[in-house]
């Protein structure tokens, strides 16, 4: 369950940051990671990603 897409908007907090990410449909999938997790894949708007979905939640991939 992965869709590609690319990062509209990074909202970071001090804990969790919101990536919003623009797939091949008609609609944004809005992700919330940890802060660090945004840091370590040094993720930005404009970055080609993939959404990765659980059953509980919606993680961000992306390739190194």
């Amino acid at each position: 369950n992965r869709l590609k897409g690319i990062v509209k908007s990074v909202e970071k907090g001090d804990i969790v940051a919101k990536v919003k990410v623009e797939i091949n449909a008609a609609a944004v999938i809005t992700a919330l990671i940890s802060t660090e997790a945004v840091d370590d894949l040094k993720i930005k708007a404009g970055d080609n990603v993939e959404a990765v979905i659980k059953a509980t939640e919606v993680m961000i991939a992306k390739e190194r």
